[in-house]
């Protein structure tokens, strides 16, 4: 059980039932009040943000989010499905929508190790590596001109993504790519 105080954001907790995540809190105490945890929570399935208020006198509950580890396999357009494999059996393939996967799933290559997250055994959302390393499959070539502010071009990726790079970024060079911002790291 966990006491008002103790909700802070990256913190799940059961709301009436219902799988919430933490965004934002503030604990708030008016003259000769009790203080108040003002919080903002966003629902792990439906994605869908809320304002509650938690008392003093509240007690709450843990949301159990469990956390397995898959491996990518391929990805079908046509379907919008994504077909993943247990880390340890390959044998056990589950397929994922679109809407789980979400917009970084564009840097997801074959072979990838990823995390699932899922609350009462229903899957909700796959959560990638942080950064990945990338082959640049298309680079214009460089221009010269105006570098002061440090000029970038537009690279296509193996995975058919495209991110914006510094000039000297040429084809077949390997990247380092930040899959939340979709923005280029490094050179590996």
């Amino acid at each position: 059980m966990l006491n008002y105080n103790e909700v802070k954001p990256g913190v799940a907790v059961l709301v009436e039932g219902e799988p919430y995540v933490c965004t934002w809190n503030n604990i708030m105490q008016k003259q000769q009040r009790r203080p108040v945890n003002q919080t903002k929570l966003r629902h792990l399935i439906r994605g869908n943000v809320i304002e509650y208020s938690f008392q003093q006198s509240d007690k709450l509950q843990e949301a159990e989010i469990e956390t397995k580890s898959a491996i990518f396999v391929f990805h079908d357009a046509r379907k919008g499905e994504w077909i993943f494999h247990d880390a340890k059996d390959k044998s056990n393939r589950f397929s994922v929508d679109d809407e789980k996967v979400g917009e970084s799933g564009k840097f997801l290559k074959p072979n990838t190790e990823i995390e699932t997250l899922s609350f009462d055994s229903k899957l909700f959302r796959v959560k990638l590596p942080i950064k990945v390393d990338l082959k640049v499959k298309e680079a214009p070539p460089n221009t010269r001109g105006n570098t002061a502010q440090g000029g970038s071009k537009v690279v296509v990726l193996e995975t058919g993504a495209a991110v914006n790079a510094p000039l000297f970024i040429e084809e077949g060079d390997v990247i380092r790519v930040n899959t939340e911002t979709a923005e280029y790291v490094e050179r590996a």
